[in-house]
């Protein structure tokens, strides 16, 4: 255990944190969780460790960092290749490029979207980003059918890069989706992302370390509060 080290967030908050936490449960690996015990607080341990970036997750094995969260979650793989349950990275190379380019969109597209939802300061601008998170799970949903080929998840019958790096915001959504009172992810229009959502959140991997959504809105609270207050600031 003393062998592999992540450093994180406390209640597995950090969606990137959550994804290296995924990994490891997965591949049902056993490891030291050390805490970032503050908002925005930056440890010595995690400036030294990720001294270009400074930000969490970063895993540690054998006392060598590893940064970034699909990064961590390849390294993992690919350390324990036939740990837990199975492969996270899937064999076939064309799937394994598109598992990574969702990956790239949903970080580089859909998650600021999906922020800009709480943190949006009218009700123009939450009605317009509201419009952008769910365009985004529509193509989200579109690309759920076509890579899961009609079965459970992303990678087919097992849990696999994309449903890491994409499911790590379930409960994010949910969370929004209570804080300004609108359906994002809905069963009507994306019945596939909706079930695949239900499902994932019921891995036996998944079900362990997800945090709970409740927790998370009162996380999305503190991040709302602050905004508001950075805003207000800035006016004056």
């Amino acid at each position: 255990m003393a062998d592999v080290k992540l450093i994180g967030a406390p209640l597995n908050l950090s969606p990137s944190v959550l994804r290296a936490i995924l990994a490891l449960s997965l591949k049902k690996v056993e490891y030291e969780l050390l805490l970032q015990e503050k908002f925005g607080e930056k440890s010595e341990l995690l400036l030294k460790s990720n001294p270009i970036y400074k930000k969490i997750p970063v895993l540690i094995h054998h006392d060598r960092p590893i940064c970034e969260s699909a990064i961590i979650v390849e390294y993992i793989d690919e350390v324990w290749p036939e740990s837990g349950f199975g492969a996270i990275l899937l064999a076939d190379a064309y799937h394994r490029a598109l598992h990574r380019f969702w990956t790239f969109y949903v970080d580089d597209k859909w998650f600021p979207s999906l922020v800009a939802v709480g943190k949006a300061a009218t009700e123009e601008a939450r009605a317009e980003a509201v419009e952008q998170v769910r365009a985004g799970l529509l193509l989200l949903e579109e690309a759920f059918v076509k890579l899961s080929e009609g079965k459970a998840f992303f990678g087919g019958d097992r849990v696999a890069f994309l449903d890491v790096m994409f499911g790590c915001f379930v409960n994010w959504i949910k969370a929004v989706e209570e804080l300004v009172s609108v359906e994002l992810l809905d069963e009507v229009t994306m019945p596939a992302l909706h079930g695949w959502a239900v499902r994932f959140r019921e891995h036996e991997a998944v079900k362990e370390v997800m945090p709970d959504s409740g927790k998370v809105l009162g996380f999305l609270k503190i991040i709302q509060a602050k905004s508001k207050e950075d805003t207000a600031a800035a006016k004056n």
